[in-house]
């Protein structure tokens, strides 16, 4: 029993290094182990922020993208719009090319009108001059020959024929609305006379020398002068100083010839 008991003890003392070196090789062993855990460990968080870091970046350029495709979207909404506008102008301006296009024909029409127009609208005035009362006749005469004149003028455009003659007649329109005076030599019973001449619209024509002691008025009927009686002298004196401005306009007593007013 002793012999066995003692065989027992010097196994134990014999195993017992082994046992401590194997205990301590595990316990190396699993500090590299750790050691290696730990860098992994590292290397996987140093492995995330990269990834992390490209994914921002990729975020960011993705909302750039996203940005600028919002921005050129509004572009291209933005130029529909404004090239409807453009197609509906440009149809509207074809329509008024051909509009256009017809009225021009007809101007060119109305051209080749004018001319003759304008030369009988002449003649016309030009007769009604020698009809009329002779006030200021060498005036208005000499103002159709100016137009007639600029009539045959190839230079001269048909727009501004007529409004020469338009004006000639705008003219004669106003010597009816006035009163007018000048100074004219004139004829009676042969005699050669230097008088103020008066002209009341187209009412009456009148004369008064210059000393005012003869005073008369235009007979159209017989085309000729006629004296007149000296209680119309003062009547004849105030209206030539109403035509001077030398005094205010006021009522004249003059006498008509019928169916002259």
């Amino acid at each position: 029993m002793k012999n066995k008991l003692l065989m027992t003890q010097l196994c134990i003392a014999f195993s017992l290094p082994f046992t401590i070196h194997s205990a301590e090789n595990v316990a190396e062993s699993a500090s590299i182990n750790m050691e290696s855990v730990l860098e992994v460990g590292r290397e996987n968080q140093k492995l995330s922020a990269v990834s992390q870091d490209k994914i921002d970046a990729t975020e960011r350029q993705t909302d750039k993208i996203v940005n600028e495709w919002k921005v050129v979207s509004k572009q291209v909404e933005g130029l529909k719009v404004y090239n409807e506008q453009k197609r509906i102008q440009i149809k509207a301006q074809l329509e008024l090319m051909d509009k256009l296009d017809e009225q021009l024909v007809q101007v060119v029409v109305m051209q080749r009108q004018i001319p003759p127009l304008a030369q009988r609208m002449l003649e016309s005035l030009e007769s009604f001059v020698s009809l009329d009362t002779p006030f200021r006749l060498e005036e208005r005469q000499g103002r159709i020959d100016l137009v007639r004149s600029s009539l045959a003028k190839p230079k001269v455009t048909a727009s501004e024929q007529v409004r020469q003659v338009l004006e000639a007649y705008n003219i004669e329109a106003e010597y009816g609305r006035k009163v007018d005076t000048y100074p004219q030599t004139i004829s009676i019973d042969g005699n050669n006379l230097e008088v103020n001449v008066l002209v009341i619209g187209r009412v009456g024509m009148f004369y008064q020398t210059k000393d005012e002691r003869s005073s008369g008025r235009w007979n159209n009927e017989i085309g000729e002068w006629e004296s007149l009686p000296n209680s119309y002298t003062k009547a004849i004196r105030d209206g030539i100083r109403m035509a001077k401005k030398l005094t205010p306009v006021d009522m004249l007593m003059m006498p008509v010839i019928k169916g002259e007013a």
